[in-house]
């Protein structure tokens, strides 16, 4: 054989033993490739079931912590985890709520079953994932609707809520840095003095031109919405006593008689009280405990309409109001937007309700009595009055149109055979010449229910029955009553449209009577917002509410 041949022949049997090693060597190669492949989809996997769970969660806890959430938060979570395919990886569900936000944090843990990583001795890969949510709210508009009616001053009453209002605006401002939170006054009792400034932006008629009397007699209609229109015409309430009687005699009463012919300055139903006006929002603790220090209980219970302002000063439609005040330096210029839409990202509206009584049957003055020239004049030497009747004048009194009321002086003279000496065919002067009294001037020196009987009861009726009759019937004319089942009903009507646009209302009952009570649980958002407080229990109410008060944020 040749020495090319042998060299041939030793190349081949030399390659044919390669071709071993390297079918071995492409084995090892593959398999450490596909062992990497199988890695590599394994924690593909985990990381598509974290991420699933992490995102799951974030979802879940997110929708969970909203403020408009309705449904239970813990149940939010579940039904997202449960959804995505991971309900049963939940470990924990935490849920905090507070006043004005909530907090939920959960954790999860779940297993992707390796495929691959058994080869090395990895049985499971377990994915974990965390998440928390907490609602912010940067905005807070508050209402303190409080009731100051005469009972308030019974058993340390009003006492024990001034330290607790003040102890609740420490509190809340205490923990706002940034100065969003707004605090607004609104003090009831028969009725809501809006005070001078905020009157003025209201469409108001009969104008009783009284020093702090700027309260009004709101038609029905407007607890129809929680918006209060500045452009329809509204009445204000008459600086007027229609409460309380008069005694009934055959015989002349001064006017200035204390017992029954002078206003009571405690049953008129817009007192003229300076401390009891609307404070409007401020952030200024001193200017709060100024005016909470200044509150006075005087007056009846109308909860209908201290809750009826408390809302329409929260009620987005008082934007532009509101712009006006700020420029005229009424409120502060950082609560420039406000009212906020009830919407509003980050925003929370508050009304504290707290009455100690019921509704007590609200009496108005009827619109013909509180403005214009009354028949009545007045002597300007003496003092004394008559009345002018053009028409309806018994017979007695023939041609003559004027009752003078202290010249009838016996049973005789009502009715009687000496009629007609108290009739005479001018107004009463003792010489100094009469003044014709507007509506406003009688009401301000004489009860209602004393010119119904003096002046037209003892002037038009003959005998005891036709005297109570005049009486009634010009009673019913002079003034016009709202049964408390009408204001129970106004008062929850109100409270039904607040709680539908997401304002909290908190309701304290304090020392109230039953229907007190019945009336402000029913208002209330909730039972978990409903106090039935007494003594000093009051403080503690203001206190639980103002402490849930804190700034929130959205964290991640």
């Amino acid at each position: 054989m040749s020495g090319a041949g042998f060299a041939k022949n030793a190349f081949s049997r030399f390659r044919k033993e390669e071709d071993g090693a390297l079918i071995i060597f492409a084995l090892i190669l593959f398999f450490l490739m596909m062992t990497i492949g199988g890695v590599a989809v394994d924690f593909m996997r985990y990381e598509q079931r974290r991420t699933a769970l992490q995102n799951t969660l974030d979802r879940g806890v997110l929708a969970a912590a909203a403020l408009n959430q309705q449904l239970d938060p813990e149940s939010v979570v579940r039904d997202y985890m449960t959804k995505a395919g991971l309900g049963s990886d939940i470990n924990h569900i935490n849920v905090t709520d507070g006043l004005n936000g909530r907090t939920v944090s959960a954790d999860g843990i779940t297993n992707t079953d390796p495929i691959f990583l058994h080869l090395v001795g990895i049985d499971e890969l377990k994915a974990v994932g965390a998440s928390g949510a907490e609602q912010r709210v940067n905005n807070i508009e508050i209402a303190l609707v409080l009731d100051v009616s005469g009972s308030m001053q019974n058993n340390n009453k009003l006492v024990n809520l001034k330290a607790a209002a003040n102890e609740f605006v420490d509190t809340v401002l205490a923990s706002d840095a940034e100065g969003r939170i707004s605090i607004t006054l609104v003090p009831f009792n028969g009725q809501v003095n809006l005070g001078a400034t905020l009157a003025a932006k209201y469409n108001l008629t009969n104008n009783p031109n009284v020093a702090n009397v700027n309260c009004v007699d709101l038609p029905p209609s407007v607890y129809s919405s929680t918006a209060m229109s500045n452009n329809v015409a509204m009445s204000m309430t008459a600086f007027a006593d229609t409460f309380s009687g008069t005694n009934q005699t055959t015989s002349y009463l001064a006017p200035t008689d204390t017992n029954y012919g002078t206003p009571n300055p405690l049953n008129r139903w817009c007192p003229s009280i300076a401390g009891n006006t609307v404070l409007l929002p401020s952030k200024s603790s001193s200017g709060l405990h100024a005016a909470i220090n200044g509150l006075t209980a005087i007056g009846a219970t109308s909860i209908n309409a201290g809750m009826k302002w408390g809302m329409a000063l929260l009620d987005p439609n008082s934007k532009g109001m509101f712009s006006e005040l700020i420029t005229s330096g009424k409120i502060s210029p950082d609560f420039a937007g406000r009212p906020y839409a009830y919407n509003a990202a980050g925003t929370m509206k508050i009304v504290v309700l707290m009455t100690d009584g019921e509704h007590f049957a609200e009496e108005r003055v009827g619109e013909t009595y509180k403005s214009g020239n009354s028949p009545i004049y007045r002597s300007s030497g003496d003092g004394k009055y008559s009345i002018r009747f053009a028409t309806g004048r018994p017979a007695a009194a023939g041609a003559n149109q004027y009752w003078v009321p202290h010249l009838c002086t016996s049973v005789a003279c009502t009715g009687g055979t000496n009629t007609a000496e108290a009739w005479r065919a001018n107004a009463w002067d003792s010489g100094s010449g009469v003044a014709l009294q507007t509506w406003p001037q009688v009401w301000t020196n004489m009860r209602v229910s004393y010119v119904a009987w003096q002046f037209y009861a003892r002037a038009l009726g003959t005998n005891a029955t036709s005297r109570t009759t005049v009486y009634n019937n010009t009673l019913a004319s002079f003034r016009t009553q709202t049964a408390t089942t009408s204001m129970d009903n106004q008062l929850q009507q109100i409270c039904g449209f607040a709680k539908d646009s997401g304002v909290t209302v908190y309701g304290i009952a304090f020392e109230a009577p039953i229907n007190g009570q019945t009336q402000i649980s029913n208002c209330a958002s909730s039972a978990g917002h409903y106090f039935n407080a007494s003594g000093l229990q009051i403080a503690t109410a203001f206190r639980t509410i103002a402490t849930n008060i804190t700034q929130l944020r959205l964290t991640q």
